[in-house]
């Protein structure tokens, strides 16, 4: 067994929770209403249709319910490839930027965003994370932004994890089927959260490790846990016609969170999650 990891969030815990596709406030709020039925804490939701598909009115609603409640809102950046003239051509998939143009509009997206209050993104495309730090350390983007690494771009050795850290990184997600050795090997060369699928959809693996909650969350330590849902439909690219489905999906990676942490408490350790509106968290400012 690795050893368990030392290091904490800035309020001493040891895990946050995270249910990604929330793809707009409706999701947001079904979301939010299971979870105080089942009593668990959410810390962050993250989206992966892209901040580009949200109206101004729907980027400034999910940041209010944020804000509201102590909530990190992650969005994804786009456009992404997928979404693009080549979506079929070499790349399609991977999340990255294709030319100088569509940098452009992906910075964009960014800024609008940001102007409705949102202060958490995911990024798959590591060209674009030096643009969005540069504009950072100039001013154009206030520093309390947080680069998520996607899944999409997630390191699965150490020396990839330690150049997204010097990259400006602020949470890196590593792919869901790492073992616990290979996750402590990540950890040894950072200090920033890992963001690992204790669930992960069938495009993503499929993989199912609730039973392990305990053991990853000490190894990986400050942990992002993060529950997709296996057997399930497709959520990209989200909008009115999906959206039942994402809400009672999302109700259900709620209950998939739940029982993991039934099987955490079952451990004896004393694992420590962070509460509602924990220092260090992405809490959007509309």
């Amino acid at each position: 067994m690795p050893p368990d990891s030392a290091q904490r969030f800035p309020d001493g815990a040891h895990f946050r929770i995270e249910i990604p596709s929330v793809e707009g406030p409706a999701v947001f709020a079904s979301v939010l209403r299971e979870a105080e039925v089942r009593g668990v804490v959410v810390n962050r939701v993250s989206q992966g249709s892209g901040a580009m598909l949200l109206e101004e009115a729907e980027l400034r609603e999910m940041a209010k319910i944020g804000a509201d409640l102590g909530v990190e809102v992650s969005l994804f950046v786009g456009p992404r490839e997928e979404w693009g003239l080549y979506s079929g051509g070499a790349g399609a998939g991977t999340g990255g930027i294709r030319g100088l143009r569509q940098l452009r509009y992906a910075v964009e997206d960014v800024l609008r965003a940001v102007e409705c209050g949102i202060r958490g993104f995911l990024i798959a495309d590591l060209g674009l994370l030096n643009v969005l730090r540069t504009g950072q350390q100039v001013g154009q983007i206030p520093d309390d932004v947080v680069w998520k690494i996607s899944v999409v771009l997630a390191p699965a050795n150490p020396a990839t994890m330690a150049v997204l850290d010097r990259a400006g990184a602020g949470t890196v997600n590593v792919p869901g089927n790492l073992t616990l050795a290979e996750l402590a090997d990540m950890r040894a060369v950072t200090d920033l959260p890992i963001d690992l699928y204790i669930e992960s959809p069938d495009n993503m693996g499929g993989v199912v490790r609730g039973e392990q909650f305990a053991d990853i969350a000490a190894v990986c330590a400050p942990l992002y846990a993060k529950f997709g849902l296996r057997n399930s439909r497709g959520l990209y690219p989200s909008g009115l016609h999906t959206r039942a489905a994402a809400e009672e999906i999302g109700r259900e990676k709620v209950r998939r969170a739940q029982l993991a942490l039934e099987w955490a408490s079952r451990d004896g350790r004393e694992l420590i999650q962070s509460d509602w509106g924990a220092p260090g968290l992405a809490v959007p400012q509309p």
